[in-house]
């Protein structure tokens, strides 16, 4: 299959670069100003293809393609974008005048001309910096190789996945659908020129799903972006290996005819951090807003999803826990080992109080190590669970990942208990296992300046170095360093983030490598976790230089989550219950799926860098996360997903192919612990109902639509309505703006008053200018 793919990309290459960029072709005038900039061209062309392997090739050099059997016509729409000198809008209205033509797409290439390999290549959860690292495997969770162990000059390593050539001197062909990406988008940033380029455009014509392919020749100083309707790719990406598509381009008949749309933008990009803000500024402005549906009440998610946790909760052989997966073994942190106990702590009950003061005992009793890192599980019957290693060495592994986890979730479980005012049930053993855990990482940055993949529980030593792994360590560094007074701590976790953000997210445009089943590929969980550690730090230090960091990882974070509520098929689960899935959060480069959340964490950081900016794009990024997570929770009899539990969820919102043709759309019948964490923690976390008194602005989290009545002096009065099935208990958080310049504390939402309101109702409610809840 590799041979096969090897063949085929040499050979589309050649093809898509026949027409160099000193070819006469259709040119909108303004869009060509715009690409000279890049040394770029646009062209125009059908596609005939046998099978799916490209036959030929015929471009627009006029506005008509005459052949013997049959004629095309282009007719081209150019339009400026307002308030955007930048950018373009096209359309490519194609038609079959006469004739018949069999197995034919159409298509828009950009051909950019002195190209460099170092151009920093991203399309949005599929490809970042080109894919452009050594790979490793055939499959789903590659094996690491020997020479990958107690080696700290490993190079970053992914697995088979879509990529251009690291080798020099060898042409790469880049074969994707629009369903492949969370935005139908590709873009690139020119560190010669300090120019970004970004193309937008639909998910699907009448032929179904558009195509975008990037192909760069074997002098690697070319490179076409292309972009058809339909796709017709020859091998289509799966869990770390390809497979063929079977895909199909349409027969035509005379009277044919197509629309291509797309947007270009070209401007001025100083860094990968310019590009990544100027994509998540722009990801939404072809497709249009999306329409998140108000289909289940925060209060509602919450008391399904801790019944389920609640009934989950065992006593075996190991300890006594709730479960984090679908049998009795434990799995630390990544997978909401440790991490579901928090919203059922915050239940304030007791019963649930003692059961999670027992799994903390559990937990430092049972899985922490010589060093002060803890292993990665354990099985029911008090056997240790040890994470990837090779064959080749006996020493236990765990994940840095894992233990990343451990500190931060260690720590707000015991801030948590103080702001709950049961302070007083807080073990030393507790304590002392975290400052174990918090002097483990510290030791680790001093002698290595990082801190791994792969850590040896016993000795301490990095198994496995590189990715960026330890992204939520800086975190739990922070919060460790205010709880016990260690400064040394807060300074460790401030040189942390800014190694991670200097070589992962300026230098390479991604982060990666913190889940157990991926190599060191490029995905969302260490993006939003790296941002939840920026925030750490703005809410320690007060500095808002960390705010101008989160900025720039927060929009790293926005290419992982769908921009749009893509089209599914018709007959699938999702499209049956026509599910607006716009939020639904990509896993990673290997894994091509988008999952109901963020894995394990509410986002309550995007919600703090909106706060504490203003700027609503990312209000609104979360918001579609938590209403994308509400899409799949199963709630008979009107919305079954997972054919589980009620209130359950399932890790898999499957947009691609690549479990084939027949997954698209379709839920998995089962249930994931962490996705069910994860709704649970933005009902916990997020405020329901956001409120600035003295701006008089509104914002809505929660499954209610709020809006202003009347200014009754330094009063609000909000009509606030429940268009759900469920009753409602809503968190109201208000505030004035200058007290949105203080960073807020993890335990804020313990304050926040509630409101009530029933299902289909409409009702009032007064807030005083203190944020209080004056009637109702």
């Amino acid at each position: 299959m590799l041979s096969n793919l090897k063949i085929y990309m040499l050979a589309l290459t050649l093809a898509m670069l026949v027409a160099g960029p000193a070819m006469a072709q259709v040119q909108p005038d303004l869009a060509k100003t715009l690409l000279r900039e890049l040394n770029g061209s646009m062209h125009f062309s059908t596609r005939a293809y046998q099978g799916t392997s490209l036959i030929g090739q015929q471009e627009f050099k006029q506005s008509k393609i005459k052949t013997n059997n049959n004629v095309w016509q282009l007719q081209l729409n150019e339009e400026p974008v307002i308030n955007h000198p930048e950018a373009r809008d096209i359309t490519a209205n194609i038609v079959l005048t006469h004739g018949e033509a069999s197995s034919t797409a159409i298509g828009v290439s950009f051909n950019f001309g002195n190209w460099n390999r170092d151009n920093y290549v991203m399309v949005p959860a599929s490809i970042y910096n080109g894919n452009r690292y050594h790979s490793i495997g055939d499959g789903y969770a590659p094996v690491y190789t020997k020479d990958m162990y107690y080696n700290p000059k490993v190079p970053l390593t992914i697995s088979n996945n879509p990529r251009l050539a690291i080798e020099k001197g060898k042409a790469s062909v880049i074969e994707l659908q629009t369903s492949n990406a969370a935005t139908p988008a590709m873009c690139f940033f020119s560190p010669a020129k300090k120019e970004g380029f970004i193309i937008l455009t639909d998910q699907q014509s009448k032929w179904g799903n558009n195509g975008m392919t990037i192909a760069e020749n074997a002098a690697q100083d070319s490179c076409t972006f292309s972009i058809s309707a339909p796709a017709v790719r020859k091998l289509a990406p799966g869990f770390g290996d390809f497979h063929p598509s079977g895909d199909k381009a349409p027969d035509w008949k005379e009277g044919d005819e197509l629309a291509l749309k797309f947007r270009i933008y070209v401007f001025a990009a100083k860094d990968i951090p310019d590009l990544l803000t100027r994509f998540m500024g722009v990801r939404k402005a072809f497709t249009g807003p999306n329409h998140p549906r108000n289909i289940l009440p925060m209060s509602e998610l919450t008391r399904l999803a801790t019944n389920i946790c609640s009934n989950n909760f065992v006593t075996v052989p190991a300890g006594s826990y709730y479960l984090p997966e679908n049998n009795k073994d434990f799995q630390l942190g990544w997978v909401s080992g440790m991490m579901n106990s928090y919203p059922m702590l915050a239940l304030n009950n007791a019963k649930e109080r003692q059961r999670v003061a027992a799994e903390l005992d559990f937990v430092v009793n049972k899985l922490q190590g010589k060093s002060g890192y803890f292993y990665g599980g354990i099985t029911a019957d008090g056997e240790l669970r040890l994470d990837k290693m090779s064959p080749d060495f006996s020493e236990p592994q765990a994940m840095v990942r894992k233990n990343a986890d451990a500190l931060l979730w260690l720590m707000k479980h015991m801030m948590l208990f103080k702001a709950q005012g049961y302070g007083n049930m807080i073990k030393p053993e507790w304590e002392n296992a975290a400052k174990r855990l918090a002097a483990a990482f510290a030791h680790t940055w001093k002698e290595h300046g990082e801190f791994g993949q792969y850590i040896a529980p016993e000795t301490g030593e990095i198994a496995v170095y590189n990715s960026t792994a330890g992204a939520i360590a800086t975190a739990g560094l922070a919060i460790a360093s205010d709880y016990f007074k260690q400064s040394e701590w807060l300074q460790i976790a401030k040189e942390s983030a800014n190694f991670y953000y200097s070589r992962d997210v300026v230098k390479q445009g991604l982060t990666g490598g913190d889940c157990g089943d991926i190599s060191m590929d490029a995905n969302s969980e260490s993006a939003f976790g790296f941002m939840e550690s920026l925030m750490a730090l703005y809410n320690y230090t007060g500095d808002k230089s960390w705010l101008d960091k989160a900025k720039v990882e927060a929009a790293l974070c926005s290419t992982w989550a769908l921009s749009y509520d893509p089209v599914f098929p018709a007959n699938s689960q999702i499209g049956k219950l026509q599910c607006h899935m716009a939020g639904a959060v990509w896993a990673s480069i290997q894994n091509k799926h988008a999952a109901p959340g963020i894995c394990c964490a509410s986002g309550d950081y995007l919600f703090k860098l909106f706060r504490a900016t203003g700027d609503v794009k990312y209000a609104d990024l979360i918001r579609d996360i938590q209403h994308a997570q509400a899409e799949a929770v199963n709630i008979p009899p009107g919305h079954i997903t997972t054919n589980n539990l009620v209130g359950s969820t399932m890790e898999r919102i499957q947009p691609s192919d690549a479990e084939g043709k027949g997954s698209v759309g379709n839920f998995i019948n089962t249930r994931n612990s962490w996705t069910e964490t994860d709704g649970m923690l933005m009902a916990l976390e997020l405020p329901g109902i956001y409120v600035q008194t003295d701006k008089k602005e509104i914002t809505v989290f929660d499954h209610v639509e709020a809006k202003l009545i009347s200014d009754k002096g330094k009063q609000m009065l909000i009509e606030v309505k429940n268009p759900t099935s469920f009753d409602a208990d809503v968190a109201v958080f208000a505030e004035k703006a200058a007290q949105a310049q203080k960073p807020l504390g993890y335990t804020a939402f313990v304050k926040w008053p509630k409101f009530a309101i029933k299902a289909g109702q409409t009702s009032r409610l007064l807030i005083g200018a203190d944020g209080s809840i004056i009637a109702q």
